[in-house]
């Protein structure tokens, strides 16, 4: 993983982490954004909470699934937990509530929350199901 553009094995490595994860609790937003206040992207991941899990998913949740994965493509020092009320997530549901896709949407040169966003991929939310 390094500083260029996205790649397609980053994205599906993404996918994967986020259809495991939703098996311990939904998801309710995934990017990945390179703000362009650094030299880095980041996976950002936000879950919804419900009386099971009424927390937010925690960083050590997301490494175990990381760790099962063993993907080169996730960089466990390149996730953002982040709360479901973060104005990132918020923007991010509204956009992918507005824009409904079926694969992800991919953005950039926007205002996004409260950064500038260079570049930015959202996973649409359910994932669709895995091809087989």
């Amino acid at each position: 993983m390094d500083n260029g553009p996205l790649v397609k094995e980053e994205i599906d490595a993404g996918r994967e982490l986020i259809r495991r994860l939703d098996h311990y609790r939904p998801v309710k937003a995934a990017f990945w954004l390179k703000a362009s206040d650094n030299p880095y992207r980041y996976l950002y991941l936000a879950s919804e909470r419900s009386d099971a899990h009424p927390n937010d998913l925690s960083y050590d949740e997301v490494l175990r699934v990381v760790d099962e994965i063993q993907s080169p493509d996730i960089d466990p020092f390149r996730l953002k937990v982040v709360d479901t009320d973060h104005p990132l997530v918020r923007d991010a549901v509204k956009i992918t509530e507005q824009f409904p896709a079926s694969t992800g949407r991919r953005d950039g040169g926007r205002s996004f929350g409260n950064l500038f966003a260079e570049d930015l991929y959202l996973y649409p939310l359910p994932l669709p199901a895995a091809v087989a």
